[in-house]
């Protein structure tokens, strides 16, 4: 049969979907040509801090979707260094990111990947693996706005640690130079093998060479495997009355005992619209356990104040486990990028199971119908502490620094490859470290803008705006 007849027939059929891709070399070739539209050193480009607008303003708008009482806790949280302002300011980041020139170069975006959202977890054969590990804000979009905003939180990091400027420029070259070598690398990569491909504990050791940064990565394991669901419920819980029960710890853990006394029959349609979400084989892991209790929890910088339950299920046998389900609000990059296809809940599942080379078995989502507000809420489950663990950013040295940007540029990139076209990306960044030294003139410069949003967020705190209460 001739290629035309070939192409025809499974045309006819519905066979065809995507059979005319491209190859590497026209996928280079392509982003190469992107540069014509948008040269490598446009991305040096940030908007001048007199025509931002009310930065401060799109934070307090963000409080109007958040549970009253714990507003204040997330304002003090992010008050406390241009760092943990960074955190949780991507909504403002994302705002300034849509007026810098832009590739068009897809892929399914984090939104939020700054140095403290990577981390260590358990993959589902109980091995340790580095990777991404927030999505609440996803969303497809150009892959620059990723590495920006990891780019310049490694800028923000650095000066916090009070290192001199020149390391955190190499800091912030190194987060850049690890994206663009291995996309470079992944571009000759399989899609199914790309699929496989996954960042594991000795891997993570060896790019972290030196002692004192392998002794931080051994103590960060050993929390991260003992952060279990029988850790969990021996910090989380008591028995009362014979009864297992989370403890309260107002206001960051909240009993919820009149939403469940009054609306068991929606809890429980909540909980089966989850399990739906399910492939059938997970859901049957289910049939073992029934619901014990379930708490209010708050958690997070950026996103405190979003409502977020953990459930505590025993098994016949008194074996815990506990899953945790947060709410999902629009991505701060919708707003610029258009509507998510999905509904909150979703979209933050979509994009993890997309992004993350080894993900949560219990990972789904659903969706809650309020009676008293008369609305709808939308939610995503994971496990709750299992192996989860982080690098502490705010104890590394200019050495440290460097080696562990490098390596969250390496994982972000292994992302987008996953999600995107690394080939396109590649032809795009070239072979030099052009685009490296426009990034990092980027990110020194955001830095000054965060610096200077940070004190304004001060400066309301103190005349009474905004109102802070330091943690708990």
């Amino acid at each position: 049969m001739c290629e035309d007849a070939r192409v025809r027939d499974l045309e006819r059929t519905g066979l065809l979907g995507r059979a005319h891709l491209l190859g590497r070399n026209e996928l280079r070739k392509a982003g190469r040509e992107r540069r014509d539209d948008v040269p490598l050193e446009a991305h040096v480009a940030v908007p001048d801090a007199a025509d931002r607008g009310d930065t401060i303003g799109i934070l307090t708008t963000q409080d109007t979707m958040r549970l009253p009482q714990l507003v204040p806790v997330r304002h003090g949280r992010m008050s406390a260094t241009p760092f943990t302002f960074y955190r949780g300011g991507a909504a403002i980041m994302a705002a300034d990111l849509a007026r810098t020139p832009t590739t068009d170069i897809r892929v399914q975006l984090c939104g939020d990947a700054h140095l403290s959202n990577f981390g260590l977890f358990n993959g589902p054969d109980r091995r340790l693996v580095f990777d991404l590990n927030d999505f609440d804000e996803t969303h497809p979009g150009p892959f620059e706005w990723d590495v920006k905003r990891l780019a310049a939180s490694v800028a923000v990091a650095g000066r916090n640690n009070g290192l001199p400027a020149e390391r955190v420029d190499r800091a912030v070259r190194a987060s850049v130079e690890g994206y663009r070598t291995t996309i470079s690398e992944l571009s000759g990569v399989a899609p199914l093998a790309l699929h496989y491909r996954r960042l594991e504990l000795d891997q993570v050791k060896e790019m972290l060479a030196g002692g004192r940064h392998r002794s931080r990565v051994d103590r960060s394991s050993r929390k991260a495997v003992g952060r279990d669901h029988l850790r969990a419920l021996d910090k989380l819980t008591e028995v009362l009355e014979g009864r297992r029960v989370i403890v309260a710890h107002e206001p960051l853990i909240t009993r919820v005992d009149e939403i469940l006394d009054t609306q068991l029959p929606l809890v429980i349609e909540f909980f089966d619209r989850y399990l739906d979400s399910l492939t059938a084989y997970r859901r049957r892991l289910f049939d073992r356990y029934v619901v014990v209790d379930v708490a209010r929890k708050a958690v997070g910088v950026g996103s405190l104040g979003t409502r977020c339950f953990i459930v505590l299920l025993e098994s016949g046998d008194g074996e815990p486990l506990f899953v945790q389900f947060k709410e999902a609000t629009t991505s701060v990059l919708e707003a610029h990028l258009g509507a998510s296809e999905f509904e909150p809940g979703e979209r933050v599942v979509v994009g993890q199971r997309l992004m993350q080379t080894m993900g949560d078995i219990l990972l789904g989502w659903s969706s809650y119908e309020d009676p008293e507000a008369g609305s709808t809420e939308y939610f995503y489950f994971r496990q709750l502490w299992d192996g989860k663990g982080s690098i502490e950013v705010d104890e590394m040295d200019a050495k440290e620094l460097g080696q562990y940007s490098r390596l969250c540029g390496a994982v972000l990139a292994l992302a987008h490859a996953r999600t995107g076209d690394a080939a396109m990306i590649d032809g795009y960044l070239g072979g030099d470290d052009t685009f490296d030294r426009a990034i990092a003139e980027f990110s020194h410069a955001y830095a000054d803008l965060n610096e200077l949003d940070h004190a304004a967020h001060a400066e309301a705190i103190a005349n009474g705006t905004i109102v802070a209460e330091l943690d708990i």
